[in-house]
């Protein structure tokens, strides 16, 4: 069963065209991880699933539900926590949820806010005002508001941005416990470390989604090879080995560098040769999933230029 199942999404602000061709699927009871550059249309599709835009293009159901005709019926059943921290910052959270319980039609409205105070560790904090909050208490705040009404899907959008990393930690250990209940999730990120908690990833770049799978399907369907130069003269190393054969990236990491390309062959033939005139020492490692994301970057065009 899936929680959102979309085909052919296509949106377009004027003659822009934000989200194109967009295919994918999320299971029930999944973390689906969302990622892509800046302005490569996330946002834009996660608004197209929630029931916020309508798609110019294409098809879909979530939460078994048309996202062209039950919009209305898909926001009363999804949780959905923006980018950038939207509640009212001269009212304490004990106010803010009260609100957003109101808004919802929770009944009895204060029984609904007690519970998730408690459930998300608030309520010692109940009092303060929201403007006074930490980045992660803000975040934890904003779960809050998104999960008090027993939501089936969680759609993220860049939730930890600014968080930092024991926070960040504690969020995505959150998440983990909500999907082992049941609850699915779509979360839109940029930090490899989360991508690589999610069940499935999807990388969108532009508009158009370019893979989809497990984090070792994707890194494995990008067939990149990597090697580590470490020792002698690696600043001259970097210099020679930009624009050879086979060369896609090279990158310093400390007192290394790595290098990546596609055609294997080619890469280790500039590697070696790099390697006899400099004195570095190379090795095979593993690619990571941001190499992935790098090339496909580096391989994208902006569909807004």
């Amino acid at each position: 069963m899936y929680a959102i199942e979309v085909n052919g999404l296509i949106k377009r602000f004027g003659e822009k065209t934000v989200v194109d061709t967009v295919s994918m699927q999320v299971a029930e009871g999944e973390i689906s991880g969302f990622l892509g550059p800046n302005g490569s249309g996330k946002t834009t599709t996660i608004r197209v699933m929630c029931g916020l835009l309508t798609p110019d293009e294409g098809e879909g159901r979530v939460l078994g539900y048309d996202i062209r005709t039950q919009g209305l019926s898909i926001k009363r059943e999804v949780g959905y926590m923006t980018q950038k921290f939207s509640f009212y910052e001269d009212l304490s959270i004990e106010e803010n949820l009260t609100f957003v319980a109101r808004l919802y039609g929770l009944d009895p409205v204060s029984t609904a806010v007690t519970d998730t105070l408690e459930d998300l560790g608030l309520s010692s904090r109940r009092k303060q005002l929201a403007g006074t909050l930490s980045g992660g208490w803000k975040q934890r705040l904003a779960l809050a508001a998104c999960i008090m009404h027993k939501p089936k899907l969680l759609l993220l959008d860049e939730p930890t941005a600014g968080v930092d990393p024991k926070a960040r930690r504690e969020f995505w250990d959150e998440i983990h416990l909500r999907a082992s209940a049941g609850l699915t999730v779509l979360v839109s990120t940029h930090y490899m470390d989360e991508a690589e908690r999610c069940h499935r990833i999807h990388y969108i770049s532009y508009g158009k989604l370019l893979a989809s799978g497990t984090v070792a399907e994707v890194i494995r369907d990008a067939a990149l090879t990597t090697m580590v130069l470490e020792g002698g003269d690696i600043t001259k190393a970097a210099r020679l080995l930009t624009g050879m054969a086979g060369v896609d990236q090279i990158a310093p990491f400390g007192l290394s560098l790595h290098v990546v390309g596609r055609e294997k062959a080619q890469l280790l033939a500039s590697v070696k040769e790099v390697a006899e005139k400099t004195g570095v020492n190379s090795r095979h490692d593993a690619t990571s999933l941001e190499d992935v994301f790098i090339q496909f970057m580096g391989q994208s065009t902006d569909n807004m230029a």
